[in-house]
């Protein structure tokens, strides 16, 4: 029986008035003792569960904020930071209950967070005030406290798929329970059910055999399970995450089962013994996902820390941290062969990175970056054979990608509803997602088709650049000509006089000419009028004879981003600081409000950008687009040039149409004027339309407009002719070219005739679409003093096929070359690890690097005097490296030797794209007029081509 204290107190006046003290005595101490005992809160049933309400989410042992865990009753007797928090018999003492009531500051919890209820305080200081008791027995299992909330009546969403490697049977996951069933017919083979919560993941082993299923209770606890795939048999059970687990996979021989989940932490198990082997740590943030390598070596992990990272499964090192990501990372994949890793997230990008690091901790390089779907990328399966890839977001889109260059080649039909499931069968022929509303979609992932932009070249127009001369006809403008339907007709090539003169209508005038060209037929629009001193700004384009513009290419958006410090005016050609540029890869196509940039070299510091071509001066604009000042935060994108008409599947971003059209010459050399180069698209009548790009006219405003045949061709100059080089040492100078209508190619230069003792950089090549190569003069230490003759002697020629015709001309060579003594400062570069043989002026230093490889080279100087700090430049500091191979990790200050010291190591790194060559290049010193090193030839080639001379 319950006594409560009045019951107590009128039975022992009833045993006294009896007569029997001694009784009422006993029976009084044993119902007052009854009556506190029924008074005094049990920790298990009443105080723990407020605690686990309002205090376990920022005091759990994970995340001990303050030192102090409240999460069980030893770690609420161990106290905080700031020692015990709660005093047996004083409530009016312990910190706990004094910050709950918030008579200590700060309150907890905090006032934007709810917490306990004056009743719920009334039993925190009653369980205090009667000595803070433990639990009796077993201490109380962590619930996690949730409204009741009645379940709609509609089917469970399908939270898990995986189809099995023999393509037999799929797998599926809802809340509690999972179902295998036959992959044709869907008939179930077997189901458990009465798991604990949601069922976030099954995976079949690589056998087949074993089915891996994640799942687990918010905020309570994880739990991992492997079933027997033949008949439905529990082979074992895991647990041991303190929260809901996302993925559990097992390694390729099923001896380790890897689990991960909200808790951050990822375990791999012995599968035959049950047992943790080794715990992971190092995400910020929940894993949602991971994968083994097909060989079982590294470990992928997906975090909501936004990264990717890979790791040691035969130690549980951590090889690698992916950052690139924006977001969370949901989705982790290795390709088949084991040569590539996959992430995918809340960026909506999917990247792939080459695995490198596959036994030591290393860079996995960025290969690709795709702009995914509109929404978080949720889902990517690959076929076995790795040919296929198909992905799927949260806004309930699904695509299938081809996986050499990773372009989306097809996007399925949009789903009702959100996709929380994904499988496909390992011949990639068929696919099936699982949505939120319990319904399931199948389709049938049809034969790859040609890429679009294969498509697309097929009926790319090639430029025709006849041989053939045709006159120039002389023509003079005649009005009216301001509309395409009354174009003047012309006939090419022709030069045509006139002038941008409003009419009566006072309306801003244009003139319009009509001329007839072929298919293919390329030719060049060009204005001549501020070179003339007329006010005109001149802007051309072609029309059809309709006046519609004709489209000259589609430039496909695969990146955003935006211009992240200060804007650009219309010639800056560095700087270009863009929003995650660690994605972007030199040559693209940068597109910022109708103008086209190309990307030349990449920031060389953290206080850096882009460099855009041509590398120096002014820049210059891509598709006779014209250079333009862009705003702080300004959107641009990373773009791919495509014929007019291709068809693409859609990947969220834009496709920009460019027309012909130019308003100022795109390298900035005709000033206000404008060159265009058209390529006729089809056979038919064109009109071509000169306006002032600022709507202006008058009398004066005369120009002359050639519509001419291309004559692409080059011209070459030597700067640094007359040098003076001091004994032992060189000098630089370089050569550049001026590209005329449209020539691309490589240049070579070949020098001859140098005086005895004298040694220059030859052949150099001003590489295709390059403007400029760089060479060195270098003078024997004991050479004789070259004289006036012998130098002018020197004979330079340049030479280039242009159009499949061999071009010589002659360039001007280095006139009178002095020698002085021998400098304050001598600069030798050399390979890093030494050379086995003599060097010799006829025999130089040789290194070796591989597309996407970072090599070590030397620099040592030989300070005859000079005792201050000498600079190899910043960005610039490898002098004629080949495009796209660079001095590395310069940092803020460059490559330098600062004073006290005459040597340094320093980084080469080339990017991936780099094609194989051989180049000598330098080194330049700022200090003593700019002397520079004896050159070294570098090699570029493919790892499986590697030539090895450096120790010959």
């Amino acid at each position: 029986m319950n006594w409560t204290p009045i019951q107590v107190t009128i039975r022992a006046a009833r045993l006294r008035l009896s007569g029997e003290p001694m009784k009422s005595l006993l029976l009084c101490t044993l119902m007052v003792a009854s009556a506190v005992a029924q008074d005094t809160p049990d920790y298990s049933a009443e105080v723990a569960p407020i605690l686990n309400k309002y205090c376990v989410a920022c005091h759990v042992a994970d995340d001990m904020q303050g030192g102090l865990s409240l999460e069980t009753w030893d770690n609420l007797q161990k106290g905080g930071e700031h020692g015990k928090v709660v005093v047996p018999s004083g409530p009016e003492s312990s910190t706990l209950i004094r910050r709950i009531t918030g008579e200590d500051t700060p309150k907890m919890p905090p006032d934007d967070n709810e917490g306990p209820n004056a009743d719920e305080i009334k039993v925190l200081k009653a369980w205090v005030a009667a000595g803070a008791k433990g639990p009796n027995g077993t201490a109380p299992v962590r619930k996690l406290v949730v409204p009741q909330i009645t379940a709609a009546a509609v089917k469970k969403p399908i939270t898990a798929f995986d189809w099995s490697p023999n393509g037999k049977a799929i797998a599926s996951g809802r809340f509690g329970e999972v179902l295998v069933a036959d992959a044709n017919q869907m008939v179930p083979q077997w189901r458990i059910g009465g798991l604990a919560g949601k069922v976030n993941s099954v995976r079949f082993s690589r056998d087949g055999k074993w089915l891996a299923v994640a799942s687990g209770v918010t905020g309570v606890s994880g739990l991992a399970t492997i079933y027997d795939t033949s008949r439905g048999i529990l082979v074992g059970k895991f647990s041991g995450h303190r929260d809901t687990l996302y993925s559990a996979v097992l390694s390729p021989d099923k001896s380790l089962l890897a689990t991960a989940g909200y808790d951050k932490k990822i375990i791999l198990w012995n599968t035959r013994t049950g047992e943790s082997v080794r715990t992971l740590t190092g995400h910020n943030g929940a894993v949602f996902d991971l994968d083994f390598s097909p060989d079982g070596k590294t470990l992928g992990s997906a975090s909501a820390d936004e990264t990717v990272k890979v790791w040691s499964v035969a130690t549980g090192q951590r090889l690698d941290t992916r950052s690139e990501p924006l977001d969370e990372q949901y989705v982790v994949r290795f390709s088949p062969d084991g040569q590539q890793l996959l992430g995918g997230g809340a960026d909506n990008r999917i990247r792939i990175w080459k695995l490198t690091s596959r036994t030591k901790p290393g860079i996995n390089r960025l290969l690709f970056a795709r702009f995914g779907h509109e929404g978080p990328v949720t889902h990517m399966r690959f076929s076995s054979d790795g040919s296929k890839l198909v992905s799927a977001a949260e806004d309930r889109s699904v695509k299938l990608w081809e996986t050499k260059t990773f372009t989306p080649i097809h996007a399925f039909e949009k789903q009702p509803t959100v996709i929380a499931s994904l499988a496909l069968a390992p011949a990639g022929d068929q696919m099936v997602v699982g949505r939120m509303d319990g319904s399931v979609g199948r389709y049938e992932v049809k034969a790859m088709p040609a890429r679009s932009s294969e498509l697309a070249a097929r009926t790319v127009v090639n430029p025709k650049v006849l041989a053939t001369r045709v006159p120039t006809q002389e023509i003079k403008e005649l009005e009216p000509n301001n509309s395409a339907a009354a174009a003047q007709a012309i006939t090419v090539p022709a030069k045509i006089v006139g002038v941008i003169d409003s009419q009566k209508d006072q309306q801003p005038d244009e003139d319009m000419f009509r001329f007839a060209a072929r298919q293919g037929d390329a030719w060049v629009i060009e204005v001549k009028a501020a070179r003339n001193k007329s006010p005109l700004d001149s802007r051309v384009s072609v029309l059809t004879p309709d006046g519609k513009p004709v489209p000259r290419v589609l430039l496909r958006a695969v990146r955003d981003s935006y211009f992240t410090f200060r804007g650009k005016n219309s010639d800056t050609s560095d700087d270009f600081r863009v929003h995650n540029w660690q994605e972007m890869e030199l040559n693209e196509y940068i597109y910022a409000n109708g103008e086209v940039s190309r990307l030349w070299l990449y920031p060389r510091g953290p206080d850096s950008g882009f460099k855009v071509y041509p590398g120096r001066g002014k820049r210059h604009g891509f598709f006779d687009t014209t250079p333009m000042a862009h705003a702080l935060h300004q959107p641009c994108y990373i773009v791919e040039p495509h014929p007019p008409g291709t068809e693409f599947v859609p990947n969220g971003l834009p496709v920009f149409t460019l027309n012909y059209e130019n308003d100022d010459e795109s390298t900035t050399r005709l000033g206000k004027d404008s060159k265009l180069y058209f390529t006729a698209p089809k056979d038919g009548q064109y009109v071509v339309r000169i306006a002032d790009t600022r709507g202006y006219s008058g009398k004066e405003f005369k120009y002359e407009l050639a519509i001419r045949r291309p004559q692409p061709n080059f011209k070459v100059k030597l700067s640094g002719a007359n040098p003076t080089i001091a004994a032992g040492s060189g000098r630089e100078f370089s050569v550049k070219a001026e590209r005329i209508d449209g020539f691309n190619g490589p240049i070579r230069i070949d020098i001859e005739g140098m005086p005895p003792g004298y040694h220059v950089t030859s052949p150099l090549i001003i590489e295709a679409g390059q403007e400029i190569a760089f060479g060195t003069i270098n003078v024997e230490s004991d050479a004789p003093a070259a004289s006036e003759e012998s130098a002018k002697a020197t004979v330079v020629t340049a030479t280039a096929f242009v159009n499949g015709k061999k071009i010589e001309q002659s360039v001007n060579n280095f006139g009178v070359i002095k020698q002085s003594p021998k400098p304050k400062l001598l600069v030798t570069l050399k390979p890093n690890s030494g050379q086995q043989r003599e060097w010799s002026p006829n025999r130089p230093y040789e290194l070796t690097i591989a597309p996407g490889e970072t090599i070590t080279a030397r620099v040592l100087v030989e300070r005859n005097g000079f005792k201050g700090r000498i600079d190899f430049g910043k960005d610039d500091s490898g002098r004629n490296l080949p495009h796209g191979v660079y001095v590395d990790n310069i940092g803020l200050n460059g490559l330098m030797i600062v004073e006290g010291q005459t040597e340094r190591e320093f980084f080469i790194t080339a990017a991936r794209w780099v094609p194989e060559t051989s180049r000598l290049f330098h080194l330049r010193a700022t200090a003593e007029k700019g002397q520079t090193s004896w050159p070294i030839v570098l090699h570029v080639r493919r790892k499986s081509d590697r030539i090895t001379r450096t120790n010959e």
